[in-house]
């Protein structure tokens, strides 16, 4: 009886796979539809001014653990998006009304368009992206790059 030799995976190899699976992602990001919101749209500088003057109801829906991390835009209304109870307390905050205006906040813009467009399609008639979000997109630098003021989150 003969043993067959014990393949090995070379070092070509690996590299090969892992620069393949690099390129995939690289590319797939790039070419991966971004979700669109066709409604208005501020940006971070606009949407604090607004918030402070009462002209929008602005909430960040982010996680507690990047609230944590980089605090919440001054002015902000910190609401999980992914929360079970995100409507029953967005319309605490508007007394159940749909027609006030509503900017939404995330990270880069990516949730914010999202949610906007949910938000558009549950009734609600005046929601707004923030499209640079806090920590800046195509759109723009975001919140904290733009030095706006932040509020410690306190969990």
């Amino acid at each position: 009886m003969t043993e067959e030799p014990v393949r090995r995976s070379s070092r070509r190899a690996f590299l090969g796979t892992g620069f393949g699976v690099a390129t995939a992602v690289i590319v797939g990001w790039a070419v991966w539809p971004r979700p669109q919101f066709d409604g208005a749209a501020l940006s971070v500088r606009a949407a604090f001014e607004a918030a402070q003057t009462g002209d929008v109801i602005l909430i960040d829906i982010r996680r507690p653990d990047e609230w944590a991390s980089t605090g919440i835009g001054t002015g902000a209304h910190p609401i999980d998006m992914r929360n079970a109870g995100f409507i029953a307390e967005l319309d605490a905050l508007t007394g159940n009304q749909k027609d006030l205006p509503i900017a939404l906040i995330c990270a880069r813009g990516v949730r914010s368009a999202r949610l906007s467009t949910a938000l558009t399609e549950a009734g609600y008639s005046r929601v707004i992206n923030v499209p640079e979000g806090m920590l800046g997109s195509k759109a723009g630098p975001g919140w904290i790059r733009t030095g706006l003021p932040v509020t410690a989150y306190g969990g």
